[in-house]
């Protein structure tokens, strides 16, 4: 097939459109376009009078594909490649015992599919409850305020992502199709196809819980087998290997083999691994507040005065450079969205942003964070910046007697206490209290932030209006820690492969996801099922 990128069409088309467009770009008539496959969809919005979409396009024609090429000037276009997924042939030495994994969330929940696919069956032990159950636990903590820490939004099937946007963006590089792959898997568990073209894709919230689900049940189909509220509470090891696992401080499971997806909120399993001289380190990660706007303001910015029915929900990503030399960021942009409550630990509250399919509530939203490093820390060791969120993350729920404290940008510029919304109000999961947050962060780093907070508000007119309202804290942006692995991705103890966010190799649901894979890979590429 041709490969024709830059085919630009207007807001209101549809898939003929695409096609007449395909065809005088190539100089053909449309009846000689056989077979088209959309690539890629994107939206040009530099020229706000102007918007359209652009679409990469795969066609197959009736004319020969080499001599049309050679007649065609002006255009870019070129034979298609697609990077097909391989997985690599099974290695040469025997596994007696069945693989395990720890966590399902995308890196665990990817690496036992994969396992399950290719014959390994392995085991999957997740402390959390089935994302039907969980799903269940949420809503009553954000009902009732009432914490299961062992069932929220940061523990249980699909982890953290299950409760976000969905988003499905990355900027890991990938030669291997491995990003593909996911994109497909996840169609094929019943999430939407435009997935596989969109230039920013998501699933929501509403929609990922049952993607998960049935993914869950294919791994089951496949000879996998998972364990719900099953948390390894120790790791038995001997001659630097491990040999067995400790569950829920009784049950004892033989293996050669863990792959070690616990995510970014694991704290206690943390300190295990530490108590345990598994190598680990502490990292940079990145600490703010939800910030919300009027996603009407949001699509105006971005899209002026185009017809809203034929755009998605505008979203927006923002980076500054403040004098101080720290950076300040937009992360995990929630258009049409929520700010959540996504606390895991009694007396400590973190928040989160979360959209459905639809993204069609009133507000917008997103971490507006501040970068920390290790020097920014008060204890030494790998855990100090988990120690660090621990604090902010109590400060936070002193401050909003348990709920999530909110204050309006105005006011945090003035350090009064807010005691009402402005001209919109939040769009929230959880409950709220009115409060001051200035104090959690050093004085540097709110400088900080509200330095970035102006440069954006030049950015986009509004952003830095004084009734945008924040929430806090947003602490849980990335794993505060990363265990160490070799070129073959096991950790010091040999046997144990760390992965995913929690181990500090990735940053989102298809990172994550991709890094389970490229683990699960290691383990089949040394090991064959000989149990």
């Amino acid at each position: 097939m041709i490969r024709l990128q830059q085919v630009k069409v207007p807001l209101r088309h549809g898939f003929e459109d695409i096609k007449r467009k395909c065809a005088k770009m190539l100089r053909l008539a449309p009846t000689d376009i056989l077979d088209m496959q959309i690539v890629k969809q994107s939206i040009d919005a530099r020229k706000k009078q102007d918007i359209s979409y652009v679409y990469t396009v795969d066609v197959k024609t009736k004319q020969n594909e080499e001599k049309l090429l050679s007649h065609i000037k002006g255009v870019q276009v070129s034979i298609a490649q697609e990077k097909h997924y391989f997985f690599p042939k099974k290695g040469d030495t025997p596994l007696f015992t069945r693989p395990v994994v720890i966590g399902l969330g995308p890196a665990g929940l990817f690496a036992a599919y994969e396992l399950a696919l290719h014959g390994y069956s392995p085991l999957v032990f997740e402390r959390g409850k089935c994302v039907e159950e969980r799903t269940k636990d949420v809503l009553r903590f954000w009902r009732t305020g009432v914490l299961d820490t062992k069932s929220n939004v940061q523990f249980g099937e699909g982890g953290a992502g299950a409760f976000s946007d969905g988003k499905l963006n990355t900027l890991v590089k990938d030669t291997k199709g491995r990003n593909r792959e996911v994109l497909e898997i996840f169609v094929e568990a019943g999430a939407p196809p435009e997935i596989l073209y969109e230039n920013k894709p998501h699933i929501g919230t509403d929609v990922l819980v049952d993607v998960v689900a049935n993914l869950r049940k294919e791994i089951i189909r496949l000879g996998g087998e998972i364990h719900f509220e099953s948390e390894i509470t120790d790791f038995i090891i001997e001659d630097g290997e491990i040999i067995a696992l400790e569950i829920n401080g009784e049950k004892i499971c033989k293996t050669k083999t863990v792959i070690l997806a616990i995510g970014h909120s694991a704290r206690d399993t943390f300190e295990t691994i530490a108590a345990k001289k598994m190598t680990m380190e502490a990292k940079s990660f990145a600490v703010g507040f939800r910030v919300e706007h009027p996603q009407e303001m949001i699509n105006r910015a971005q899209y002026k005065d185009a017809d809203m029915k034929y755009l998605p929900t505008a979203a927006y990503k923002m980076t500054a450079q403040t004098g101080s030399g720290r950076g300040v960021y937009s992360f995990c942009m929630c258009p049409g969205g929520f700010v959540v409550n996504a606390s895991s630990e009694e007396n400590r509250l973190a928040v989160n942003g979360m959209s459905y399919y639809k993204r069609d509530s009133s507000n917008a939203n997103s971490a507006i964070i501040v970068t920390v490093t290790p020097s920014d820390f008060p204890a030494e060791g790998a855990l100090a910046g988990v120690a660090f969120q621990r604090k902010l993350e109590e400060k936070a729920y002193a401050l909003g007697k348990g709920k999530i404290p909110q204050q309006l940008l105005g006011d945090y510029k003035e350090k009064r206490a807010s005691v009402s919304y402005g001209d919109f109000a939040s769009c929230v999961k959880g409950q709220t209290e009115f409060s001051d947050l200035r104090g959690l962060f050093s004085d540097e780093m709110e400088n900080a932030f509200l330095e970035g907070m102006e440069i954006f508000g030049r950015k986009i007119k509004g952003f830095d209006r004084p009734d945008a309202i924040l929430s806090g804290i947003e602490s849980r942006t990335s794993s505060p820690v990363r265990i160490t692995r070799d070129d073959f991705f096991e950790s010091n103890v040999k046997g144990i492969y760390p992965c995913g966010e929690g181990a500090g190799y990735a940053g989102g649901i298809m990172s994550a996801a991709m890094d389970g894979m490229k683990v699960a890979e290691a383990v089949a590429s040394k090991y064959y099922p000989a149990f």
